[in-house]
């Protein structure tokens, strides 16, 4: 039994240091990884310390290519841009479902979540009526822009973007307001003319020969990508160099300023006036009830009470009304003509600015527009008359107005959300020496009170769902009209004074854009709408 055990016990020391030795082997091969790992972290780190306007020296001859949501949005979620879509294209019930989807969408990966948040938003709208790519998203990405990577575009000669997400949803914004020279989105397909909410990916070639031209006409191609990217888009092979950006650097990012936009952002469309994320819009829709009971009873306030009674009750309901007069204000009142009424002419941000007017001075005012709807028309506690565009007939009409008390007119002929005022028709100049113009400006938290493309008659019923709406209009110094002018001043001349003192007053840029500019840019028309949908 002793010469029978020995080799057993020689072959089990033997193979015991044989692992020994191989382990060993191991370990130096293991320390020798992570010294090199070491070595890479600590490279990371310094050139994360740096900002990556810092890292990236883009020049004059050099070409980037980024990654859309990876590299130039602040935000990871993509959540909020398909609720628009979901919400201002297709629906209440629509954004609902979407909504009810995020705790699943939350578990999924990110290329699963984002193909059902497409079928979800997309499927079965209308392809030629969608217009939410370009006359609302393009807020909302501007307001995620970083300043950082931004900085770096705006170094560079030419600019490509690349995203997972559908071409109809970023183009514009790239394009139009970011100035991004190419844009490589997923496209959407298309049956009979409505979206299926299937994404296809759109072939590589015309972009891999754009890079390829940029590499042969010497401009230094370098590219912007997301540290966390599953798969890296192909077209980051043609860049000379990659830089990565992390999730923790982002946070750090400020948001671009409006000062800092490429083209300013002066028209923009939809309801919500929040960006959707999931909880603002648990919130919303836990709103949307009470809301519609208290705008229900706003209403109800301000077309059966006087207005000694109901502008109080109006403020008690959350309604916030500032108002700002001249000290002379009452005393030219009472010495002005007796012949004709004050013509009082507001900037235009929602359909209740004659109203509140109204209310704000305690007396009833007459409004004209150049377009209304039957049932705005027959709520509205103030009188209202429609203009036919036809100049001559419109001047008889306001004259005759006029000489029955005083008058409100909007000359910007729409609404603008923005702290820009549009062109003034200069008609109001020829009616009256007593000219007094008004500043209008709101604050709403949860609807915009107006729209280009929706149902223009719920639009004060939007702005009246606001838990506490703002409004605040300033009664600024009378200006002559054409007649009584000493220095012969023309029409124009006199439109534009009213102009310059109303944004002076306001903050305001003053444009020389016009009611057809805001249509054609949001709803692809020059603003003549059926009378079902004035406003």
């Amino acid at each position: 039994m002793f010469f029978y055990k020995t080799p057993s016990v020689s072959k089990l020391v033997l193979l015991i240091s044989r692992v020994l030795r191989k382990y060993y082997r191991n370990q130096k091969g293991l320390q020798r990884s992570l010294s090199n790992a070491r070595s890479y972290n600590s490279q990371y780190q310094l050139q994360s310390e740096l900002s990556v306007s810092e890292r990236v020296e883009a020049s004059e001859d050099t070409t980037v290519v980024f990654n859309v949501e990876g590299s130039l949005l602040r935000s990871s979620s993509l959540f909020p841009y398909f609720m628009l879509v979901a919400f201002e294209a297709g629906g209440l019930i629509r954004a609902l479902i979407l909504l009810i989807l995020y705790p699943v969408l939350s578990l999924l990966s990110h290329e699963l979540s984002l193909k059902v948040m497409v079928m979800v938003s997309f499927f079965g709208l209308k392809r030629k009526s969608f217009r939410v790519g370009s006359s609302v998203l393009p807020k909302y990405f501007l307001e995620d822009v970083g300043d950082e990577v931004f900085e770096v575009l705006k170094r560079a000669k030419s600019k490509v973007a690349v995203t997972k997400l559908p071409q109809v949803m970023v183009e514009s914004f790239l394009s139009d307001y970011l100035e991004i020279d190419f844009v490589h989105g997923r496209e959407l397909r298309v049956v009979c003319g409505y979206y299926t909410g299937l994404m296809e990916d759109r072939t590589n070639i015309i972009l891999d020969n754009k890079l390829k031209d940029e590499n042969v006409s010497n401009n230094v191609t370098i590219g912007l990508d997301n540290l966390n990217a599953s798969v890296p888009h192909s077209c980051f092979s043609h860049c000379k160099e990659v830089f990565m950006v992390n999730e923790m650097e982002k946070i750090k990012w400020n948001a671009l300023s409006k000062e800092q936009y490429p083209k300013p952002l002066i028209f923009h469309d939809g309801r919500l006036a929040f960006r959707p994320t999931p909880l603002a819009m648990l919130v919303m829709f836990a709103w949307l009830p009470l809301g519609t009971i208290i705008a229900i009873i706003r209403i109800i306030i301000a077309i059966s009470l006087p207005y000694s009674i109901s502008t109080p009750l109006l403020v008690y309901t959350g309604i916030k009304l500032r108002v700002v007069k001249p000290d002379h204000h009452l005393e030219s009142d009472s010495n002005q003509s007796k012949t004709k009424g004050s013509l009082y002419v507001c900037n235009h941000r929602t359909l209740l600015d004659p109203l509140i007017l109204s209310f704000g001075l305690s007396k009833p005012l007459a409004a004209v527009t150049y377009s209304l709807s039957r049932m705005s028309e027959i709520l509205s506690p103030i009188r209202t008359v429609r203009l036919t565009r036809n100049r001559e007939n419109d001047r008889d009409m306001m004259d005759k107005l006029l000489k029955q008390g005083d008058l409100v007119v909007c000359p910007e002929g729409t609404t603008c959300r923005e702290p820009y005022l549009l062109r003034l028709s200069p008609l109001f100049t020829e009616l009256t020496d007593d000219i007094v113009p008004v500043g209008m400006d709101t604050r709403v938290s949860m609807f915009h009170g107006t729209t280009a493309s929706g149902l223009k008659f719920l639009d004060p019923i939007f702005f009246l769902m606001n838990p506490t709406p703002s409004y605040t209009f300033q009664i600024l110094d009378k200006i002559c009209g054409v007649s009584s002018n000493d220095d012969k001043s023309s029409r124009f001349d006199v439109a534009n004074k009213v102009q310059s003192e109303l944004g002076k007053a306001l903050g305001f840029e003053c444009t020389m854009l016009t009611r057809k500019d805001k249509y054609m840019i949001l709803a692809g028309n020059e603003g003549v709408v059926s009378a079902g949908k004035k406003h």
